[in-house]
């Protein structure tokens, strides 16, 4: 159900395929795992999306009303991002149960493979964007050297984490470890909970 290295190769190519068309609708995949890997790849289409909706609101000149609409935009796709985190592990855990797994009396972990997948996801942008730093043919001297250092760390750190999650998996098949889905129960957009928001309209006249 679950392979690290296969979900770090999908990273990479779905964040390559986007980056040269940005509407790229080979995003399906086919086979026994196709679902589990597509939903993957959505979680990697939220993060890849907010990467590049942020760049938005760091270019210069940006308008005070460009700035408030890609902060919106931002919150939206950040709320996508982590919902779809959350059915990944949603999708494990209803895999597992028809295992009888995780074992309920395995000590827990305190990551679950939702998250994990989700810096995995971080990590591949910052690979392919230090790696684009690496070639860039008008960088000033020691650019390409400084982010070839700061490549070879970022792979590193990926490999490392890839390497935990698969370690993770392995220990729940085997009834070892353990994990639970864990809500992020982010507030800031819902109406209900964010003050600024529920204050705001509670101060709206009628009408």
């Amino acid at each position: 159900m679950l392979s690290a290295e296969r979900i770090v190769e999908l990273h990479d190519q779905r964040t390559l395929a986007w980056h040269e068309k940005a509407d790229d609708s080979s995003d399906t995949n086919s086979g026994a795992e196709s679902a589990w890997l597509n939903a993957v790849a959505l979680q990697h289409r939220a993060n890849f999306d907010l990467w590049h909706i942020e760049d938005e609101a760091r270019a210069p000149g940006a308008t005070d009303a460009e700035l408030a609409a890609v902060k919106r935009r931002i919150d939206q796709t950040n709320q996508r991002r982590n919902d779809l985190a959350e059915q990944l592990d949603g999708s494990l855990l209803a895999w597992l149960e028809a295992q009888r797994l995780p074992n309920a009396e395995a000590p827990l972990h305190s990551e679950s493979p939702g998250l994990m997948i989700d810096r995995l996801s971080i990590l591949a942008l910052k690979v392919f964007h230090t790696r684009e730093e690496t070639e860039r043919a008008e960088a000033p001297s020691g650019h390409k050297d400084r982010n070839r250092d700061r490549l070879a760390i970022l792979e590193e750190q990926r490999n490392d984490l890839a390497a935990c999650l698969a370690a993770l998996w392995q220990q729940t098949l085997s009834g070892t470890r353990r994990f639970k889905l864990y809500r992020q129960m982010k507030m800031y957009n819902d109406a209900a909970l964010n003050p600024a928001i529920y204050r705001k309209t509670l101060k709206e006249p009628a009408g």
